[in-house]
C-alpha cells in the first residue's frame, strides 16, 4: 500500500511539473513549435541574438526508368532525387539571474525547434 502511494504521487509531481522542451518566462511558458514573436512578448529581448542559414538536401520522391549509363544492361532502375533547401537558422540566448541556467534557443524559418541549457563561462 505504501508503494501505491508513493507511484501516486511520483505521478501527480510528473504531471504538474514543465516539460523537458519547454522554457517557463515569469508566468509564461514557452514551448517548442511557438514562433519568435511569441517568444519575444512572453520572453523579452535576448541577450544574444545569432542568424545563419544552413543548406540542407531533402528527398522529392522517386523516378522511375532511369537507365544505368551502361546501355548493355538494358535494366531500368529507380532513382531517387534530392534538392537543396535552405533554412534560416536563429539562436537566442536568454539569461535570467545567477541562480538559473542560460537558455538556447534555436529557431528554423522562425519556429522554436530547441531549448538547451547553457552553463555560465567564469
Amino acid at each position: 500500500m505504501q508503494y501505491r502511494n508513493s507511484y501516486l504521487w511520483l505521478a501527480l509531481l510528473l504531471g504538474l511539473s514543465a516539460p523537458a522542451y519547454a522554457l517557463r518566462c515569469g508566468h509564461s511558458l514557452v514551448d517548442l513549435g511557438d514562433r519568435k514573436l511569441d517568444v519575444l512578448d512572453k520572453c523579452g529581448e535576448p541577450i544574444t541574438v545569432d542568424q545563419h542559414v544552413e543548406t540542407r538536401t531533402q528527398q522529392t520522391g522517386i523516378t522511375v526508368g532511369s537507365v544505368y549509363p551502361n546501355e548493355s544492361l538494358g535494366v531500368g532502375v529507380d532513382q531517387q532525387r534530392y534538392i537543396a533547401i535552405q533554412v534560416v537558422v536563429d539562436e537566442w540566448l536568454y539569461d535570467f539571474g545567477h541562480k538559473r541556467f542560460r537558455q538556447l534557443l534555436r529557431f528554423e524559418n522562425g519556429v522554436l525547434t530547441d531549448i538547451s541549457e547553457q552553463e555560465r563561462v567564469q
